[in-house]
């Protein structure tokens, strides 16, 4: 069945073809046969009823400098399409979830991927809250009280922001770091929202893996050791992607949660696991479908696609 897609992402001249999980996405979409469009979050417009988008036709190929080829623009009614992936990146600010509030008016007609409302509903840091048995020991807050006092329980912490992204912002603060004072100043002339503070895991020099669900099944994994002298396993900072497995624990934690996401219509979620940790589920614009395949795993755009075709059939 050819499906009509519109992609909501950034800038598709920015992206790494190397590495992009969206660029993938696409080029399976279109290897299947479906017509492609692209589109910005600021090109989204409400009026009469309707979610419009300024969209441009769309083909990609895998020829960096030239991985793409995008039509005039024209004003698209996104009720009429098939499918939407919805593929930007944070920050999850009010502009990404005004985007949500937009397409939820088309979802599911229109099918939205991830749904919109859920991806509203599940910050990353505040959704796997919902697991703490799960998790290293955490708190929210903005009470510097709070928070002192949970570092004189735990002593080694990481401290971040609630709704930061890619490692941006992140602290290791030592027992002995004098540090904490300054962090929780910086933090609060940047905003009025809580930060996360967490029990530093030592596991993180052995990785932060990744773990992508489609449906929630666990299907492909990849590891992310942080380089030396950093704390952060990110890629973009120096983390070094390795293979892995998944492990009994992995595992238990993916059947832990697994049936929520696929409830919530989560098709697309990748989840991050320190030890026997968890620490994220990333359900706005997870990545790592690449990664996985490069080191001989599962090319797991063809399983979302799978998924979006089984929702749409039962639709």
């Amino acid at each position: 069945m050819t499906l009509s897609v519109a992609i909501q992402m950034d800038p598709i001249e920015t992206i790494d073809i190397a590495g992009d999980s969206t660029f993938v996405l696409a080029l399976e979409a279109q290897a299947r046969g479906h017509r492609l469009w692209h589109y910005l979050p600021s090109d989204l417009s409400f009026q009469d009823g309707r979610v419009m988008s300024r969209a441009r036709a769309l083909t990609v190929r895998r020829q960096a400098g030239d991985h793409f080829t995008l039509g005039a623009p024209e004003a698209l009614d996104l009720g009429t399409v098939d499918v939407v992936l919805m593929r930007q990146d944070p920050p999850f600010d009010m502009a990404y979830i005004t985007a949500t509030h937009l397409l939820e008016h088309i979802h599911p007609h229109t099918l939205v991927v991830n749904d919109p409302a859920e991806v509203r509903n599940a910050p990353e840091k505040l959704f796997v809250c919902r697991w703490p048995d799960l998790m290293p020991p955490t708190l929210i807050s903005r009470d510097p009280e709070a928070i002192r006092a949970f570092r004189a329980e735990h002593r080694d912490i990481i401290v971040k922001p609630l709704f930061g992204n890619g490692g941006a912002g992140v602290f290791h603060l030592k027992p002995d770091d004098e540090n904490l004072g300054a962090v929780l100043e910086m933090f609060g002339a940047a905003s009025r929202e809580p930060v996360m503070v967490q029990r530093y895991l030592p596991d993180i020099r052995q990785g932060d893996k990744r773990i992508i669900l489609v449906d929630g099944e666990p299907l492909g994994a990849i590891n992310r050791v942080p380089p030396d002298g950093e704390a952060r396993s990110n890629m973009h900072v120096g983390g070094q992607p390795l293979a892995t497995t998944l492990t009994d624990r992995d595992r238990e934690i993916c059947a832990a949660i697994g049936p929520e996401l696929r409830e919530r219509g989560l098709v697309f979620v990748g989840i991050d696991v320190i030890g026997a940790c968890l620490t994220e589920i990333n359900v706005t614009s997870p990545t790592g479908l690449q990664e996985i395949a490069n080191f001989g795993g599962p090319r797991l755009e063809i399983a979302i696609w799978e998924a979006i075709d089984r929702r749409l059939a039962a639709r």
